[in-house]
């Protein structure tokens, strides 16, 4: 409030001494009465201090004028969003400190120029011409993106929210326009996207390494299953090989013309029709054989290559059985493992390269924990059962079980309990992950009877329409 407001009332502007002698002079003239004198003096009173109330109320209302003004100037000098109020010709009435400080002008020398100056391309002025000069009253704010010029000349891309400002009558003055420099933003969009880019390829680069690391677990495993095969191709080879040589001294005799009785004898010493009728099963032991050892690979590169995060229909019974004959090939050939898969099929949608490395890293798991325990032959009990659209597979193991102190950490990443050098802890941890992705559940928990027990759940495939 102003020194004026809290001043005290002046008296009226005549003290009784003025009044009393007044009121003599006046009572004097003639034919006016001392109560008509009165009245009017009284009324003068009543002027005078209703003049003087008014004052004090206009000075108070000129404070809290300036207060309000203050309040808004200190709330334009806060915003850190730009501010341009103009007219509805785009002539600039009012600016904030944050539009300022970004083009580098002063406010005097802002007031009165064309809002359109500040913009950079013709682009940019036709967008805001185009909201700045609309007479309608539109229904909601519209936004545009554009340039400003900042104050080195560079173009700053600004996103505009344009609102229109009306006077007291409803009818459209001016717009205002407030904006948020995007630079910086898009800057920090482009660094996450790309820190965003780099986690995800060092979660496949961690995918990728464990499953070469149960890949390696595997390789006497692989080199027992090639081997049979492989000695059943080469083993027909070699009879192929005395075959060829016995057909070939006997087609030297056909070819020197020896006599009929020189070739039958020749023929049956050489057993050449024993051996023709033997050819078709030696070609077709090969073709099998071949034909395991392409399949044994081609589950491998299946298994070792690097997954496209593509979903297909996938038999889930299929994928446990062929990780129970993986695992228990392998470093695990002790290994007892029952599967009871659920009646009907169970067929799921995702990727089979990594739910079979889920089910290789369950097994592989339950045998490290189970063989630890001594005089206790490793045995793993792994049954599926379908509820509600979704497959629940469960792999029960008769190790030592988790502790309860542990048991909220066995999906945390490098976290293991393994010694040093039998485990990096990201195979529970990538297993957790692969099937977070694929809608499902992954828990562990311990048995009643001992021993630990995995959980894993996936939605079925929808069959189609």
């Amino acid at each position: 409030m102003s020194e004026s407001s809290s001043r005290t009332p002046r008296s009226s502007p005549l003290d009784d001494p003025q009044r009393r002698r007044l009121l003599g002079d006046e009572a004097r003239l003639e034919g006016v009465e001392e109560d008509t004198w009165i009245d009017v003096i009284q009324k003068m009173d009543e002027v005078y201090s209703q003049l003087l109330r008014d004052e004090v109320a206009l000075e108070e209302k000129n404070a809290q004028l300036e207060q309000s003004q203050q309040f808004i100037f200190s709330l334009l000098s806060a915003m850190s969003d730009v501010l341009v109020a103009c007219d509805h010709r785009g002539v600039i009435e009012e600016t904030n400190a944050a539009l300022r400080e970004l083009i580098g002008r002063s406010d005097a020398d802002l007031h009165g120029t064309s809002v359109y100056a500040l913009l950079a391309g013709e682009a940019a002025v036709a967008r805001v011409r185009g909201v700045v000069e609309l007479r309608a009253l539109p229904r909601v704010a519209d936004t545009v993106e554009v340039e400003l010029l900042d104050a080195q000349g560079r173009a700053v891309p600004v996103d505009f929210n344009c609102s229109p400002r009306v006077d007291g009558s409803g009818r459209r003055v001016g717009t205002v326009l407030v904006g948020r420099p995007m630079a910086e933003i898009k800057r920090a969009y482009r660094e996450l996207r790309e820190a965003h880019e780099a986690l995800k390829r060092t979660q496949q680069q961690l995918l990728h390494s464990e499953k070469l690391a149960s890949l390696g677990r595997l390789v006497a495993g692989v080199a027992h299953e090639l081997n049979n095969p492989i000695s059943f191709v080469l083993g027909n080879v070699n009879a192929l090989q005395r075959y060829g040589q016995r057909l070939s001294q006997y087609l030297e005799a056909v070819h020197g013309q020896e006599d009929a009785a020189t070739l039958a004898s020749l023929r049956r010493s050489l057993r050449i029709d024993h051996l023709l009728a033997d050819l078709p099963s030696l070609i077709a032991g090969m073709l099998e054989g071949a034909q395991r050892t392409a399949d044994i690979v081609q589950g491998l590169k299946r298994f070792s290559a690097v997954d496209r995060e593509e979903h297909v229909a996938v038999d889930l019974n299929a994928v446990i059985q062929r990780a129970i004959h993986w695992v228990c090939k392998g470093t695990a050939q002790d290994f007892h493992v029952t599967f009871s898969p659920a009646p009907g099929e169970c067929t799921v949608l995702g990727s089979t390269g990594q739910l079979m490395q889920v089910v290789m890293n369950l097994i592989q798991n339950a045998y490290d924990a189970a063989s630890g325990v001594a005089e206790n032959k490793p045995a793993l009990a792994i049954r599926s059962e379908i509820n509600g659209g979704k497959v629940k597979v469960y792999f029960q193991d008769n190790g030592p079980g988790i502790p309860e102190n542990v048991l909220s950490r066995v999906f945390d990443p490098f976290f293991t309990t393994k010694p040093v050098g039998k485990g990096t802890g990201l195979g529970l941890s990538i297993s957790y992950g692969i099937v977070e992705r694929h809608a499902g559940k992954l828990s562990a928990g311990r048995c009643p009877d001992g021993g630990a027990v995995f959980e894993l759940e996936l939605p079925l495939k929808t069959p189609s329409l």
